[in-house]
């Protein structure tokens, strides 16, 4: 009885240390530690007014190699790359972004297409950069580095393309089949959440009704109120909740300086309006390295990936010059897999050489 007594407080102690460690990381995430991390790799946050009066908010490290520049996803910001910051500003000079409707830089709807996005980052690479340079984008942000990387060859060494949803972008290709993801997910809640005026706050709509939400099964209702809760306490704040887990919430934590027109964008098609996705890769002459993270579809059939395997074989068939990297991965990879984000990078300027 003695020995099974200290067994029983044993597990006791245990299943308590694990519960603590899990509460804390929710509400202490990596990400703070990341962005201290940054911070200490010599990184600064600035700003570029272009031309057109438009500006661009950035995040520079120190000038200890080739010139980098970084496009994040939509919904984030340039910090969603704080996990690989430190590491690439050791063999890079870094110039990571904030897209037109993100963060810091300018939110004008006139400037949200595929288009008006990569003239403006053409300016900065000639105004601020001011040298031939890297270019890695992250889903949308990847789009616009194969954009660039087929209309400012002058600009750009080598591309690296993170998990783009090409030939998944347009509303058409989005909704195929079962849909994917992103579609009902995010477009279709923007898009509803801006076509109704019961809720004003958007993260708290969202956890009522979006997609990801309907597979938490019977802790969505209990997930939905506290996320309200947390908003009418704290309403400038991206939730944080010690019993939800942190993946759950992560993208939340930027959206109060996402515009969301630039999601309806998407949704209606203008993002990509006049580019033909085929023609654009064709069009690249450049090394290139495609990550892409493994194809993956929900019990439903809805597509957990940013594009299909058939569409990342039109990819790789389209570029001249183009390595194809899958990995078993999320969509975020350079968060959730660095070592993965920082080979890639390393392979595509390898190839340059």
């Amino acid at each position: 009885m003695y020995i099974l007594l200290i067994v029983l407080a044993f597990l006791v102690v245990c299943v308590a240390g694990a519960l603590g460690c899990f509460f804390y990381r929710n509400l202490h995430p990596l990400d703070e530690r990341y962005q201290s991390q940054t911070l200490a790799a010599g990184f600064s946050e600035k700003k570029a007014s272009l031309a057109d009066g438009s500006v661009l908010n950035y995040g520079e490290g120190p000038d200890n190699g080739p010139a980098l520049l970084l496009i994040h996803g939509q919904g984030v910001s340039w910090e969603d790359y704080a996990a690989v910051l430190p590491e690439l500003s050791k063999s890079y000079h870094v110039f990571a972004v904030d897209c037109f409707g993100h963060g810091q830089s300018s939110h004008d709807p006139a400037l949200y297409s595929c288009a008006a996005n990569g003239q403006a980052l053409i300016g900065f690479m000639e105004q601020t950069i001011g040298e031939k340079c890297f270019v890695s984008g992250h889903s949308s942000g990847g789009v616009l580095a194969a954009w660039l990387g087929a209309n400012a060859p002058a600009w750009v060494n080598g591309v690296l393309l993170e998990d783009p949803p090409l030939f998944e972008v347009t509303p058409e290709e989005m909704q195929e089949g079962n849909a994917c993801f992103a579609w009902k997910d995010t477009f279709v809640t923007i898009h509803s959440f801006l076509n109704q005026t019961e809720e004003t706050d958007f993260e708290v709509y969202y956890f009522k009704n979006g997609y990801m939400v309907s597979l938490f099964g019977g802790l969505k209702d209990k997930v939905a109120q506290a996320v309200e809760t947390f908003r009418n306490e704290h309403p400038d704040q991206g939730p944080r909740i010690f019993w939800i887990p942190y993946s759950w919430l992560r993208l939340m934590n930027s959206f109060d300086n996402y515009d969301l027109a630039f999601g309806e964008t998407f949704y209606d098609g203008s993002w990509i309006k006049g580019i033909d996705q085929e023609t654009m890769l064709k069009t690249i002459q450049c090394p290139t390295v495609y990550l892409k993270a493994e194809t993956n579809y929900g019990k439903d059939g809805v597509l957990y990936a940013a594009n299909t395997d058939d569409d990342a074989r039109k990819v790789q068939a389209c570029l001249a010059h183009c390595d194809t990297i899958t990995i078993k991965s999320g969509h975020d990879i350079h968060y959730e897999h660095p070592d993965a984000f920082l080979a890639a990078l390393e392979q595509l300027r390898q190839e340059t050489n």
